[in-house]
């Protein structure tokens, strides 16, 4: 996720050089593509990307350690962007997140006791304030923050199974905190726009086990969704 992370950022420092560069180098103006693109009030978009999801464990007492092992899962979804001011964008992102974290439990000897692999499939809705930079060129760059509600449909909260049979259960409605930044490049036909961001669970999302002194939840206070995500955006 670094080296993605540092290649986004690479790309776009290259990119705004060329632009700043070849402006100050030239009389004449560079190409503006899709020079009116940003004042339409409402337009519409998709992305596609991939994530790193986690949890963050708060235990009740220092104890049995919980290690959590991050898979690479995948994100596609829509774009509605409502333009408030010239800088300014309210976006509506619903989409689908894939994604998988491995639980291991120490203490027991046994993998069909000590793991849990936990699978979760969002139905993702966040609303999102995004503020764009002065456009140069091709190239403008914006920060974005908002809140999201995930549906899991993965969590098996119905289930009456606990992680006595092998089953970890977690809350089927969840909600977040998403900060992030992004660049808008702008192509003789469309927009596109990388975006990095980091989505914070808000609550406790652990359905115990009905044993109070289980030795899986019994000494978990919290457990919340965090992760990272990296999408690639087309306007």
């Amino acid at each position: 996720m670094k080296k993605i992370f540092l290649y986004i950022l690479i790309f776009s420092a290259t990119f705004c050089k060329a632009q700043i560069f070849t402006k100050s180098m030239f009389a004449k103006k560079p190409i503006i593509n899709l020079e009116n693109f940003d004042k339409q009030r409402v337009h519409f978009g998709f992305y596609l990307g991939f994530n790193n999801y986690d949890f963050k464990i708060d235990k009740k007492i220092d104890g049995q350690d919980i290690f959590v092992k991050r898979s690479m899962g995948f994100n596609v979804g829509l774009i509605t962007n409502l333009r408030l001011t010239d800088y300014i964008d309210l976006r509506f992102e619903p989409g689908l997140q894939y994604g998988q974290r491995d639980l291991t439990f120490s203490g027991f000897a046994e993998k069909k006791d000590y793991f849990r692999e936990v699978k979760s499939t969002y139905i993702h809705f966040p609303l999102l304030l995004k503020f764009s930079s002065k456009r140069i060129g091709n190239v403008r760059p914006y920060v974005l923050g908002g809140v999201s509600a995930d549906l899991n449909l993965s969590s098996n909260s119905d289930s009456p199974d606990d992680n006595s049979a092998g089953r970890f259960r977690l809350l089927k409605n969840t909600s977040n905190y998403e900060l992030g930044l992004g660049i808008d490049l702008y192509m003789e036909y469309f927009k596109f726009s990388p975006s990095i961001r980091g989505v914070f669970g808000t609550k406790n999302e652990l359905i115990p086990d009905a044993d109070p002194n289980s030795p899986w939840t019994g000494n978990i206070a919290n457990i919340a969704t965090r992760g990272i995500f990296v999408n690639f955006a087309f306007h």
